[in-house]
């Protein structure tokens, strides 16, 4: 047989084959024409505008922002409360450097 059909020569069947993985992992390089998002204005939006979620939603977490104001906006202002709060906290995170992705898992710029 000829050796580019890659036969198993022990049992005559071709090897299993896995396909590549195209998930984006986490702390990857920006693809060519990738707009890397900054790692400082996500801290900001996160402390000033954390309660609206827009921070999630400049990183591509457009669910998460999405939950974030919802929650915010039909909790008559208790969701406010710690809607807030978990914007101050993912903004700490994100300007001490715990936070270095986007939702597509590119490194953020400083």
């Amino acid at each position: 047989m000829p050796d580019y059909y890659n036969y198993d020569q022990n049992s005559g069947q071709q090897p299993m084959y896995n396909p590549p993985q195209y998930q984006p992992q986490a702390g990857m390089d920006p693809p060519p024409g990738y707009v890397q998002k900054s790692r400082v204005a996500a801290g900001i939006l996160a402390i000033l505008l954390g309660t609206y979620g827009i921070h999630s939603f400049y990183l591509g977490n457009t669910s998460r922002g999405l939950l974030q104001l919802l929650l915010t906006l039909f909790t008559c202002g208790i969701g406010a409360i710690i809607m807030f709060i978990w914007g101050i906290v993912d903004g700490v995170k994100l300007l001490d450097g715990r936070i270095n992705t986007d939702a597509n898992g590119v490194f953020l710029k400083d």
